[in-house]
């Protein structure tokens, strides 16, 4: 009977396969989902870093200030900015959006004929890192047309609204020979502060080399009086500090203009 039960056991195991336990086995196990490898998404401080020649947000530490201006062309604000420049002779740059220019063209010749610097501020002011690559594309490349026909050249110096941009976007930017440029001091006069709020934002942070952030435009209910009225006095208060007022091209020896 004995021999009889090991013969069976030999033909079960002959005709249906020997199984290792598990344990035993030599099988490599699939990769899990958390050993694939995902392009990083870096911070803006980050992608200023990995792209420090396309992405500025400060010129050198000379004694020297820009003053820059969003969201223009608009007839409520923009003509009041101008006019204190004129008056102080001083030289700025103008983001420009690009709806804003088909409406308001004059404004547009206006910045430029009286000396001031235009850059792209997109076409009508999305946030650029929840864009797709075409559409952002079209936001950079269809302003710089509207622009080019108003002033004259196609702008190399980018200002992302908000300043949010991603890496991809940034990749497209440098291959295309563009500049992103932010700034290090922010006036926060979009939230419709005081004049004496605005000049302290300003004031209390400026320092050789920086780029700082006013409005010159904004969207419906926007208060800017009190950064248009602060405007004269933040300027005699840096030319008594020393500061000389210069547009972005001169302040980070690039041109206004793309190749």
């Amino acid at each position: 009977m004995r021999v009889r039960l090991i013969i069976l056991m030999v033909i079960v195991i002959f005709l249906g396969g020997y199984h290792a336990p598990v344990s035993s086995r030599n099988v490599s196990s699939p990769p899990s989902e958390s050993n694939s490898v995902e392009e990083e998404q870096l911070t803006l401080g980050q992608l200023r870093q990995k792209y420090a020649d396309t992405f500025k947000t400060n010129g050198p530490s000379t004694k020297k200030v820009a003053l820059t201006f969003d969201d223009v062309p608009d007839p409520r604000f923009t003509p009041q900015v101008l006019d204190v420049l004129k008056k102080y002779n001083v030289r700025a740059t103008f983001f420009i959006v690009g709806s804003r220019a088909e409406k308001h063209p004059g404004l547009v010749k206006r910045i430029v004929k009286e000396g001031h610097m235009v850059g792209n501020h997109s076409y009508n002011h999305p946030e650029f890192s929840k864009l797709s690559m075409n559409a952002f594309r079209k936001q950079i490349l269809h302003t710089g047309d509207i622009i080019r026909r108003l002033a004259g050249y196609t702008p190399k110096m980018i200002r992302p609204p908000y300043g949010d941009i991603n890496e991809e976007q940034l990749r497209w930017a440098a291959k295309q020979h563009y500049s992103i440029v932010n700034w290090n001091v922010d006036s926060l006069d979009w939230k419709g502060l005081s004049k004496e709020q605005v000049k302290d934002n300003i004031l209390s942070a400026v320092k050789p080399g920086s780029i700082v952030l006013q409005h010159a435009g904004g969207g419906v209910g926007s208060n800017l009086n009190g950064s248009i009225e602060a405007l004269p006095e933040i300027i005699e208060e840096l030319r008594n500090r020393g500061y000389e007022l210069v547009t972005l091209d001169e302040m980070l020896g690039l041109p206004k203009a793309k190749d």
